[in-house]
């Protein structure tokens, strides 16, 4: 082995006395140069233990945050209000100073842990998060018009209402069979004054109570029912702002000068046809009979008119409402159209027994000119009479046929009542037309869109035409005719009078009642 010179081991010597001493400065100046290199403080620094796992994942805003304990960590990822978060994060480790956790999906994501400042943030934001989703949890739901509506709540829901069409899972099977338990039920009620009266006398003051409860439903139909429904329809957001804020208002009203418009044309055209046949010089009053009717014939039609077009959306609209709501919106409904036949068959039962005041006037005011045959009687046993309204001028004679004609002793207006069969045939209109709307619902279960601006518009023209005809029915020829213009009510006693208002209100707030579900 060579030996070392000493000039040699003094190199060496030299040599290693300078890298320690190289050594030493560079570690001195690492620590001198360390807090000027280091960043403030952060908002997540790593933990001094790493979680096995952490869950209870949520959104705070953009971020997502998950629970390890009380522990709370950010997710270095982005998500939004309708992201589907994980459970939870497995395998939780560490690389270096940084923090990661495997997804479900078998990918490895970087968690920090969320520092104090923040979570007070974040507790502010649960708090207010909890208010919020307690006051959504407050909100109540129905359907009106095929349409999900919901009253409480949130008004400022992170994700608006949607105007498309909502996919649902609907019972075709009990939709129709309730199709036929909803015939029988209109059939029931529109059905049954008529019926009655078949047996009972007009003057009965259980057939009175059926005809002012009647006029009640039909004047809470048009109101609570119709025009409130209407209003809706046009405010709906998918329509957007309309320019006329008054929209359903302007076209019940439209629908009330229609109904106006009609009775009075077919009155005006019933006094030239009398006045045409008393030129003719006819012997038999039985033209102005058949006038009487046809005047009562218009009043009617009209109501049906308007009850008709409110049923068949009622049909329509109640089979596309979700298998949620359909069950008791259906028990709602047959109330409803029970309550409805009632007043639509009462008054169509009084065909021929309360003359309208209108046709009244009309036909007799050209009474003068009939012909005296003294020794008949001026009534046959079928046949009602009615006193003369104290407005018409007093005829000197009588008519033998009775159709039309005034008793000069006792004053009283005869006319022949209409059959049953043409009654009857009136009134089935009305229990046929909620079933046929139903099975147009059935119909277009897969396509109809309540929420589709065409559909908006026609459902809600058509409800306020009906709320404006049943509007002038209801108050006109039936309440204010009842009771102020020469009706039944206007000379009736104290037990009837008391009745038949007791009777009124009770349709009144029944149908109204029944407009917080339908």
């Amino acid at each position: 082995m060579a030996r070392l010179l000493p000039s040699d081991r003094k190199s060496i010597l030299q040599y290693a006395v300078t890298a320690l001493l190289l050594q030493s400065t560079s570690a001195s100046q690492i620590q001198h140069r360390a807090p000027q290199v280091t960043a403030a403080p952060t908002a997540t620094t790593a933990p001094a233990t790493v979680p096995t796992a952490i869950s209870g994942c949520h959104l705070h805003d953009t971020e997502v945050l998950c629970l390890a304990g009380e522990t709370e960590y950010s997710i270095h990822t982005t998500a939004t209000a309708t992201s589907e978060l994980p459970a939870q994060f497995t395998g939780c480790h560490s690389h270096d100073d940084a923090l990661f956790c495997v997804t479900p999906s078998g990918d490895d994501v970087e968690i920090s842990l969320v520092a104090k400042e923040s979570e007070e943030g974040h507790d502010d934001h649960d708090h207010d998060e909890h208010e919020a989703t307690s006051s959504t949890s407050e909100k109540k739901c129905h359907f009106h018009a095929g349409v999900e509506q919901c009253t409480g709540g949130d008004e400022h829901e992170a994700v608006s209402a949607t105007c498309e069409r909502t996919n649902r899972n609907y019972n075709i099977r009990l939709r129709v069979g309730l199709l036929f338990a909803m015939l029988a039920t209109s059939s029931i009620g529109v059905f049954s004054p008529i019926l009655l009266s078949s047996f009972v006398s007009p003057n009965n003051v259980f057939i009175t109570i059926l005809r002012q409860f009647g006029t009640g439903v039909v004047i809470a139909t048009a109101f609570i029912h119709l025009f409130s429904e209407a209003q809706q329809m046009f405010a709906s957001e998918c329509l957007g702002e309309l320019s006329y804020e008054s929209t359903a208002a302007a076209i019940s009203m439209a629908g009330m000068f229609v109904s106006f418009l009609a009775e009075y044309l077919g009155v005006r055209v019933l006094q030239w046809h009398a006045a045409k046949t008393e030129a003719r010089n006819i012997e038999n009053g039985g033209e102005k009979g058949d006038s009487a009717q046809r005047t009562e014939m218009v009043n009617i039609l009209v109501l049906e008119c308007g009850v008709v077009f409110h049923s068949i959306l009622v049909g329509i609209t109640l089979v596309v409402a979700s298998d949620t709501f359909f069950l008791t919106l259906f028990a709602v409904i047959v109330f409803h159209q029970m309550f409805e036949g009632i007043a639509l068959g009462s008054r169509i039962a009084a065909l021929g027994t309360l003359p309208p005041i209108n046709a009244a006037s009309s036909v007799h005011s050209h009474s003068h000119h009939g012909h005296s045959h003294h020794g008949h009687s001026h009534s046959h046993a079928h046949e009602v009479k009615r006193p003369s309204l104290p407005t018409e001028p007093a005829s000197p004679t009588g008519t033998d046929h009775g159709v039309v004609s005034e008793d000069e002793s006792v004053g009283l207006t005869v006319i022949k009542p209409v059959s049953l069969k043409k009654k009857l045939l009136l009134a089935s209109g009305f229990a046929l037309v909620t079933p046929i709307g139903m099975a147009i619902g059935i119909g277009v279960l897969k396509q109809f869109n309540g929420n589709d601006p065409s559909t908006i518009i026609a459902i809600g023209t058509l409800e306020a035409v009906s709320a404006g005809i049943l509007m002038w029915v209801g108050i006109v020829e039936m309440w204010a005719h009842d009771w102020m213009l020469g009706g039944e009510m206007t000379t009736s006693g104290p037990l009837r009078t008391l009745a038949g208002l007791t009777a009124l209100i009770a349709g009144l707030a029944l149908m109204s009642l029944l407009g917080k579900w339908a």
